[in-house]
């Protein structure tokens, strides 16, 4: 059975009868799993064994898991920073700044392999404007050469671990205020003026980027639906501009975001026409069971199959990370980015 586009959840920290359901159907090719599923490494690792148990060849299974306020998984995992202060290290040690990158998405990567998890949607590289409520710090900064020059160094990182990068949010979610999970967001500039936040892009998919998500987010110079639904932006720009030849991933199809684009089927349809391999429909049981049901897929065949197996971890997890000393310098290089600055006193005062 090869993998269908839809991108699914499931209820908690063990398979359900229901979820085995949607499970086996032929239109899902994936699953991404929520801190509601995650107990302990033991539990996602039984978890995760589970999914792949389902089917022949196994269902792909992600997570968000970029750090900061974006993991997915905690207790018994290392504290992931966000990416500003990574951002911020730079303008001190360029070079310091990119190998302690590439190791934190290498630890990353690592445990969530060791667990059974193939890829994370990560990294972030959206432009930190100091406008967008769902941005901020999960930003490298705001200059794109330097976002582009670390999520580089984040995408090898991964790629050390035997996991493949997703690039998010495409072709920028940063110079936006609203929050795509909760409203519409639109972005008015003309296309000449996000020649910023296209930036990085170019640079990673030299690099042999895997992955790339698009935003819900319309630009109304560019087209008058979102990125995630317009083949203007995926099709004729992403693909035939930027010559990616990647795996292309809608943001999920339930949010508000993507909302005011007709119903659920609608939604999905407008996604693949558009040209993305994948389509997240999470959160929402009903609208999965429905798009089941009506959703005839137009991508799917053997470039789309190739691009979401490129997506698969490769390698065998790690075992004993702990003792690794990578794994160790890195643990002891997040904890100082981590701590707070020295509290410096003025006025004599010891």
């Amino acid at each position: 059975m090869s993998l269908g586009p839809l991108m699914v959840d499931i209820a908690g920290p063990e398979l359900t009868s229901e979820d085995l359901a949607v499970l086996k159907h032929p239109l899902v090719g994936s699953v991404l799993l929520f801190t509601r599923n995650y107990r302990s490494p033991d539990q996602v690792t039984a978890l995760t064994a589970a999914i792949r148990a389902v089917r022949t060849p196994h269902l792909l299974v992600a997570v968000d898991h970029e750090g900061g306020r974006v993991q997915r998984f905690r207790e018994g995992f290392t504290r992931l920073p966000a990416s500003r202060p990574l951002g911020r290290h730079f303008g001190e040690d360029r070079h310091d700044a990119l190998n302690l990158t590439r190791s934190i998405a290498w630890v990353m990567a690592s445990e969530l392999k060791a667990v059974g998890v193939d890829f994370s949607f990560a990294p972030c590289v959206d432009l930190d404007y100091g406008v967008s409520e769902i941005i901020g710090d999960r930003a490298f900064g705001r200059d794109p050469d330097r976002v582009a020059a670390l999520a580089s160094a984040y995408v090898l990182g991964m790629r050390d671990a035997g996991m493949a990068a997703i690039a998010k949010h495409f072709p920028g979610h940063g110079a936006v205020v609203a929050d795509s999970h909760v409203a519409l967001p639109v972005d008015r500039r003309a296309y000449v003026d996000m020649e910023e936040d296209i930036r990085p892009y170019p640079l990673l998919i030299n690099d042999n980027l895997a992955g790339v998500m698009a935003a819900h987010v319309v630009y109304p110079a560019v087209d008058a639906l979102p990125a995630s639904l317009s083949r203007r932006w995926i099709t004729d720009i992403l693909r035939g501009e930027l010559g990616f030849h990647g795996c292309v991933f809608a943001d999920d199809l339930t949010m508000a975001g993507a909302a005011a684009f007709g119903d659920v089927v609608e939604r999905a349809r407008l996604a693949d026409a558009a040209g993305c391999d994948v389509l997240p429909i999470c959160n929402d049981r009903a609208a999965v069971l429905r798009v089941l049901g009506e959703f005839k897929p137009t991508l799917a065949g053997a470039p789309s199959q190739a691009r979401l197996v490129r997506m698969r971890a490769r390698g065998e997890p790690p075992v004993n990370l702990a003792a690794d000393p990578r794994w160790r310098e890195t643990v002891r290089r997040i904890d100082e980015l981590s701590a707070p600055p020295p509290l410096v006193l003025t006025d004599g005062e010891p």
